[in-house]
C-alpha cells in the first residue's frame, strides 16, 4: 500500500493536472478579494499559547471523525472557546471537507482561516484566496524547493499568511530557505500517520524566535500544550479532541487555560 501523502498527494497533482483553468484570471479574482484577516498576527497577538481550532470530518487513519458537524456551527463554538484562529480541511476525498465549510465557518465567525488542503499548484493557492481563506498550508514533503519558494511567494503576493508545515531538521531547513516565517511542526507521520508527541520539541530549537511557532497533531490536553509552551510554540492546532469532544467550546477553553493560570 501506498504511504498515504504519497496517495493523497498523487491525486492533488492528478487533479492540477487536468485542471485547464488559465491563471491570469484566476490572480485577477484573488487579488480583487475582500482584505484578508491576519492570521500570523492572531496567533502572535495571543496572552499564552494560541489555539487553531480546526474543522475536520474525517481522516484517512480514522475514518469518520464528525462528517454531520454544521461549519458555521462548529466556528461559533470554537470563537466562544477562545480560539484565535480557525483551520479547515477543504480536501473532499480523503477528508470529507469541502471549500463550502471554509466559506461557512468564515462567515459565522470574525476568526482567521487557514484553507488546510494539499497544495501542489499555484491555482490551489488562488482558489483559496478566492473562497474567502486567509492562510494556506503549505507541506514541505510535498513540495520540491521550487514549488515552495513560488507557493510562499504567490501566497504574500495575494495577502495570504503561508503556513509551512515540516516534520524533521532538512525539512525546517528547506522552510527557512524559502523564506518561510509562520512554521508548523506537524507530529504526525504523512507516511504512516502515526504520531510523534515528542517531535515539536525536538525541533523547536532549530525555529528562529522570529518565527510564529505552531505545533500539530498529537495535543490530546492541557498538559501538552503547557509543555509546547516552555518549548516555545505561539500556537498549537487541535482538531480530532476538539470534533469528537461533546462540549468543543470548554475543549478549547480548557487548552487556552494551560498556560494562563496565575
Amino acid at each position: 500500500m501506498a504511504a498515504y501523502l504519497d496517495r493523497i498527494v498523487a491525486a492533488h497533482r492528478a487533479g492540477a493536472a487536468a485542471d485547464e483553468r488559465l491563471v491570469a484570471p484566476l490572480l485577477e479574482a484573488a487579488a480583487g478579494a475582500p482584505a484578508a484577516r491576519p492570521f500570523a498576527a492572531a496567533l502572535r497577538g495571543e496572552e499564552g499559547v494560541a489555539v487553531i481550532a480546526e474543522i475536520k470530518r474525517r481522516s484517512p487513519s480514522r475514518g469518520d471523525l464528525a462528517p454531520r458537524l454544521v461549519a458555521a456551527e462548529v466556528a461559533r463554538t470554537y470563537q466562544a472557546g477562545g480560539a484565535a484562529a480557525l483551520s479547515v480541511l477543504t480536501d473532499v476525498e480523503f477528508f470529507g471537507g469541502s471549500p463550502a465549510d471554509l466559506g461557512q465557518a468564515r462567515a459565522a465567525c470574525r476568526l482567521p482561516v487557514l484553507r488546510k488542503d494539499f497544495i501542489v499548484d499555484r491555482r490551489d493557492v488562488l482558489d483559496a484566496r478566492i473562497m474567502g481563506a486567509d492562510a494556506v498550508l503549505l507541506i514541505v514533503a510535498a513540495l520540491d524547493d521550487a514549488e515552495l519558494c513560488a507557493l510562499v511567494a504567490l501566497a504574500a503576493e495575494v495577502g495570504l499568511d503561508a503556513l509551512v508545515e515540516v516534520h524533521d531538521e532538512v525539512e525546517v531547513d528547506r522552510a527557512l530557505a524559502a523564506g518561510a516565517t509562520l512554521v508548523g511542526v506537524n507530529q504526525r507521520d504523512l507516511l504512516t500517520f502515526a504520531v510523534d508527541p515528542d517531535r515539536a520539541l525536538r525541533l523547536a530549537p532549530l525555529l528562529p524566535s522570529e518565527t510564529v511557532r505552531v505545533a500539530e497533531s498529537g495535543i490530546t490536553g492541557p498538559d501538552d500544550v503547557a509543555r509546547l509552551a516552555d518549548a516555545g510554540y505561539d500556537a498549537v492546532l487541535v482538531g480530532e479532541r476538539l470534533v469528537t469532544s461533546s462540549d468543543p467550546e470548554g475543549a478549547v477553553r480548557s487548552l487556552r487555560a494551560a498556560v494562563l493560570q496565575p
